[in-house]
Order: C-alpha cells, then structure tokens, then sequence
C-alpha cells in the first residue's frame, strides 16, 4: 500500500476505499482458512489506503497527529479460502464527541452474481497528537474540511461505543477491575 496507495484515485473525505487483496499460505490457520487475527492485520492496510487517498495522511504529518484503533468488533459470515482474492471497502461513517467511526467489509467478487460480504467491522478511533493529548474532533473536522453532518452514523454504532468504551481512571481502591 506503501506503493499503490499514492497511486490509487483520490477520494472525499466521505468516499470509500476500495483495496485489493488475496489470501495467502501465511494468512491461513490450522483450519486451512483466513485467520480471524489476520483480518484484523489487513483491515489496518486498507485504513492506511483509505486515509492517504482521502488526503487525511498529509493532514496528520502536517499537524503531527497520529490515529490508534480504540475499538473494533468484526462479524464474519464466510471464510476466505486459499489464494481466493478479495478486496476490503472502508469508509468513514461518522463521529462522536471523542472518536471517528468506519465500517469496513471484506468483499469477494463472483463472476456468476454480484459480489458478496463475507465480513464486517466497525473501527472506533482517536487521533492522538505526537507531542500528547487527544485531538477533538472539531478540530479533525476543521482541519479536513469535512463536514460532520454529511455523515450519518447510527444509533447502534454509537450505542456500541459507549458500551465499549474502557475507564480511563482506577476506580475509589485504586484498581483497574
């Protein structure tokens, strides 16, 4: 991606991503299919793709930010065999007071019907400053140029990052359970 990303067409902020991918013999676990871990693994290139061709990427050296992944759950409907080729289509799809929201789907094309999902994620994520702190998102709004109410982000994804969320304090004893 390193090499293709710049390549690729650029996109809106709002636009998704299409990267291509195939499923290799070091990808596979013992049941001879994708492992669940790799998904995960290949979902962070595919982010990298999206956000060097929406422009996010020279906005983040620019202001010296970086984006870590807080949360992420994935559903998975088929497995992706051997040498099969897929591609990953991400998306940011919105915004909290504190995170940015993408959906990402693992797609296969098939020459008989339209193409299929065979997984979903949603990834909930900050942008960190170098130096320290959080960049809020009004700020990420501003400096992108996006527009948070051209994004439409659903009741269940933010109730999902709300439950997911960790303290970020120890509780009364001390303790982080």
């Amino acid at each position: 991606m390193l090499f293709v990303g710049p390549r690729g067409s650029k996109l809106a902020f709002g636009d998704f991503s299409r990267s291509r991918f195939r499923v290799w013999p070091t990808d596979l676990d013992l049941l001879q299919h994708m492992n669940n871990g790799k998904y995960l693994s290949v979902m962070d290139v595919a982010r990298f793709d999206l956000i060097q061709r929406n422009g996010t990427m020279k906005v983040f050296k620019r202001e010296n930010w970086y984006p870590v992944v807080v949360g992420q759950t994935i559903s998975y409907r088929k497995s992706l065999n051997p040498w099969q080729r897929f591609w990953i289509e991400s998306k940011i799809i919105g915004f909290d007071e504190q995170a940015v929201y993408m959906e990402q789907r693992f797609v296969r094309p098939d020459a008989d019907r339209a193409p299929e999902i065979y997984a979903r994620a949603y990834v909930r994520a900050r942008i960190l400053r170098r130096g320290g702190g959080v960049v809020p998102v009004a700020e990420i709004l501003e400096k992108t140029g996006a527009r948070a109410e051209d994004f439409d982000l659903s009741d269940d994804i933010l109730a999902w990052g709300q439950a997911t969320r960790l303290p970020s304090t120890r509780d009364a004893a001390g303790s982080i359970w």
